[in-house]
Parts: C-alpha cells; sequence; structure tokens
C-alpha cells in the first residue's frame, strides 16, 4: 500500500479527522484507480473532486477539444483552452490542484475494440457520457468485468444518477432495456442544458465513487435518484434487476462489446428528420377542456416506467422515448395525438419524429404533466 507523505497528511487532513475516514481510509483512496470516461460538463466537476479527495490514479478518456460553448458548464477547462484537446487540458488543471496523484489519459474513443482493455485497469468506472452507444457500451463492458459504474446523466434541467454494479443490483439495461433510434431523444447539444446541472450532478458520482472505495455508507444500487433543478427537488426510485436483461440476466444473449453507433444508426440518423417539422403545442387548459367534453384523444405519455409512479394523467398510453420507434403501430394516425413528458422537452422531439414518420394531427403539451399538475390539476403528485 502507497504510504501518505506528510505534505499529504495536512492536505487530507479534514478527511482523515473524520472517523469514517481516517489514515487508513485516505490510503484506501490514494491506493484506488477511477477511470472518468468523457471530460466534459460531467466529467469535469466528477474529475475535480476525485483528484481534491487524493484518488491515487485518475484515467480520462475523451478525444474532443475544448470549444467556446463547453464553458457554460465544463469548469475543467478555461477560455485559454479553446482548441486544445480536452485531455491536456483536463490532465493540467488535474495536477495543478493535486501533484500528489497520476493522471492517465486515453485521448481516444471509447469502442468495443479497447473498451475493456481500458476499463480492466481501474477500479472503478464513472460515466461522464453524452451519448448513448458510449453509455450502453461502459455499461456492458463494466458487467463483464465486475466494475462498478457510477452513472449520471443530464438533460435540460433534470439529471439524474445511479450505481450499476453486478451482483450489487441492476444494471443500466434493466431500466432502459435498448438504445433508442437515433434522433429520438436530442442531446445536450439540441435541446440545451442549464449551466449548474452537471455540477450537481458530476458531484453526486464523485461522491458515489469516494463511498465505494472506502466502503461506507448506501452507494446507489438498486436506485436511481432523480435531480429537478427547476423545483429543486430530489426524488429516489427504487429499481430491480430484470432477470431477462441481455446482459446481466439470467440468461444473457449479449456477452461481448458491441459497437452501438452501428446499432443505433448514429451517423445516419433518421434522414426524415432532417427536414424541419413544425410542432403545434397544446396549453394544459386545452387538454383539459378536450377531456372534459370528451374528445377522442390519443394521449401518449412518453416518459419512463419509473416516473409513472410519481403521477400519471389516466387514459394516457404509455410508451417510452426509447420505444417509440419500435412501436409505431400502436399509434393510430386517425386521431389527434398529444404527445407529454415531465417538462414537455422530450415530447417535443417525439412529436417532430411521429411527424416525419407520417403522423399528421401531432400536438405537444406545453410545460408537460409539470405544469399541467399547476394549472389544471392541483391535486396530481408532482415531481
Amino acid at each position: 500500500m502507497v504510504e501518505i507523505s506528510t505534505e499529504e497528511l495536512k492536505r487530507y487532513s479534514r478527511h482523515i479527522m473524520l472517523s469514517e475516514v481516517g489514515l487508513q481510509g485516505q490510503q484506501k483512496l490514494k491506493n484506488a484507480s477511477v477511470l472518468v470516461i468523457g471530460a466534459g460538463g460531467l466529467g469535469a466537476p466528477l474529475a475535480l473532486y476525485l483528484a481534491a479527495s487524493g484518488i491515487g490514479v485518475i484515467g480520462i478518456v475523451d478525444y474532443d477539444v475544448v470549444e467556446e460553448s463547453n464553458l457554460q458548464r465544463q469548469i475543467l477547462h478555461g477560455s485559454a483552452d479553446i482548441g486544445r484537446k480536452k485531455v491536456d487540458s483536463a490532465k493540467e488543471r488535474l495536477l495543478a490542484l493535486n501533484p500528489h496523484i497520476k493522471i492517465e489519459v486515453f485521448e481516444e474513443k471509447l469502442s468495443a475494440e479497447n473498451a475493456a482493455e481500458i476499463i480492466s485497469k481501474f477500479d472503478v468506472v464513472a460515466d461522464g457520457t453524452d451519448n448513448f452507444p458510449t453509455r450502453y457500451l461502459v455499461n456492458d463492458v463494466c458487467i463483464f468485468l465486475g466494475k462498478p459504474n457510477v452513472y449520471a446523466s443530464i438533460f435540460g434541467f433534470e439529471g439524474q444518477a445511479s450505481v450499476f454494479w453486478k451482483n450489487h443490483g441492476p444494471c443500466y439495461r434493466c431500466l432502459f432495456p435498448k438504445p433508442p433510434t437515433a434522433g429520438v431523444v436530442p442531446s445536450c447539444n439540441e435541446a440545451g442544458v442549464l449551466g449548474v446541472l452537471p455540477g450537481v450532478l458530476g458531484t453526486i458520482q464523485a461522491t458515489e465513487v469516494v463511498k465505494i472505495i472506502l466502503e461506507i455508507g448506501e452507494p446507489l444500487t438498486g436506485q436511481l435518484l432523480i435531480y429537478d433543478a427547476l423545483a429543486m427537488n430530489f426524488d429516489k426510485i427504487s429499481l430491480q434487476r430484470n432477470s431477462n436483461c441481455p446482459v446481466c440476466g439470467d440468461n444473457p444473449t449479449i456477452t461481448a462489446p458491441i459497437d452501438y453507433e452501428d446499432f443505433c444508426q448514429v451517423d445516419s440518423a433518421i434522414n426524415k428528420t432532417q427536414q424541419i417539422y413544425e410542432v403545434k403545442e397544446m396549453l394544459p387548459i386545452e387538454l383539459k377542456e378536450a377531456k372534459d367534453s370528451g374528445k377522442n384523444l390519443f394521449l401518449l405519455d412518453v416518459r419512463e416506467k419509473y416516473e409513472l409512479d410519481i403521477c400519471k394523467l389516466q387514459d394516457a398510453i404509455h410508451i417510452p422515448v426509447m420505444e417509440i420507434s419500435s412501436r409505431l403501430n400502436e399509434i393510430p394516425s386517425n386521431k389527434q395525438i398529444v404527445v407529454y413528458c415531465h417538462l414537455g422537452i422530450r415530447s417535443l422531439n417525439v412529436a417532430e419524429f411521429l411527424l416525419s414518420e407520417g403522423f399528421t394531427d401531432v400536438y405537444n403539451l406545453k410545460g408537460g404533466i409539470e405544469l399541467y399538475s399547476l394549472e389544471c390539476d392541483l391535486a396530481l403528485t408532482r415531481y
């Protein structure tokens, strides 16, 4: 075990004072290795706090360069770093913060060919990616190798976090069985993101990593933490392992890494959505009046299954965003379709996708079920 130097004793003194950490715990942190996948919005605060905490070896995987639009949230980088490789900027910043640690950089795209080799070198993986192909690849390889996968994702004003760890709870695929068709779920580049949001979720990831290494507290295994920045509200949903999961189930059908870019058709995306479709929006009061009058609507709830446990609208048909493209046959073309989600962001993209698929009478519920509950049904449970 690597010893703690006199300088480090001073640096980490506030850690060492904690009975749950102490000198032995700080040595655990120094002897641990963590792989941070992505040096962007989530990876920035995550890596900074891991470095400050004294994690001995931090790996950074990223093949992108710093752009000016990154600086609103990616606090690892500064204006002087625009145009630099993110891994170079990240390494310099982290070592400036803590020269007692080691930084290993992987300036390459994580793929089925290299993922297992890279991930196998580290004790814990922290997924700070912003795309589905990498997220599924990281999940699958972590299951194959038995590595804890500390996950978070952000979208607009919302974020979620969990820990996926073989034999300790469900994996990401138990929650989201398969990747969505490209173009159905907008990225942060397309939909925007509140600048401070990844700071909250990345810090939560860092907390979970430290807890796992120190073996203290209760990790977010089997739980999904949901954060709503607008309401300043945290919810925690229990997750169950899916015995039919293709990766961690009783009879797995996926036993080797897959390059999901091909599977998700990321490069080609949805060709039809290259055309701009103007989505009509329906106000909550208009939906209430239509429902009360008995109008023949098809109310489509595109949230995730766990969100139904929080609240739902009567008579709505539930088809999660990720399943829309494979379940189009369940959506009638002879009814007025009203699509809704939590805040009206995901549903807007789904409504555009439905228009691209030939549906004509499609509306997005403005403000989602959140605004509907405020304006039309105060008894409805809010997030």
